[in-house]
């Protein structure tokens, strides 16, 4: 079910999101500690409404955290994604962007980045690469 707001899907029950980061909300975005992250400062990036403008504003706030969280060297680098649809992975049916801060050393081999969601596919330097059909 698409929600049109970030309190109808809380008031449903389909946005489990609970610990809030106040000092980077903003009107349009509202920002949580992810409950299972994937490293230290995980945080999800939720549009208070689920139109495509505020959902861009998402991923604006969270790359703004994230060059923030650099600059502070609270982390090395970081990566930015949604998941969007069951078959991508996402569990809870509202949109939410991920940060996830990297630290150098954090995994073996960092090649292909967010390209890691298919495993065999990551390094594209590698001979298990090969072109999708």
């Amino acid at each position: 079910m698409k929600y049109e707001t970030l309190e109808s899907a809380n008031a449903a029950g389909a946005a489990p999101w609970d610990l809030r980061v106040e000092e980077l909300c903003d009107f349009h975005v509202t920002v949580f500690r992810d409950r299972f992250p994937v490293t230290n400062g995980h945080l999800l990036f939720v549009p208070n409404y689920n139109t495509p403008e505020v959902i861009n504003d998402a991923f604006y706030s969270a790359q703004t955290a994230g060059d923030a969280m650099v600059r502070l060297g609270e982390c090395d680098a970081y990566n930015i994604g949604i998941n969007q649809g069951p078959a991508a992975g996402q569990t809870v049916m509202y949109p939410h962007v991920h940060l996830i801060p990297r630290r150098a050393g954090d995994c073996a081999d960092p090649v292909g980045g967010v390209r890691g969601v298919i495993p065999a596919q990551q390094n594209y330097k590698i001979n298990s690469y090969t072109t999708p059909p």
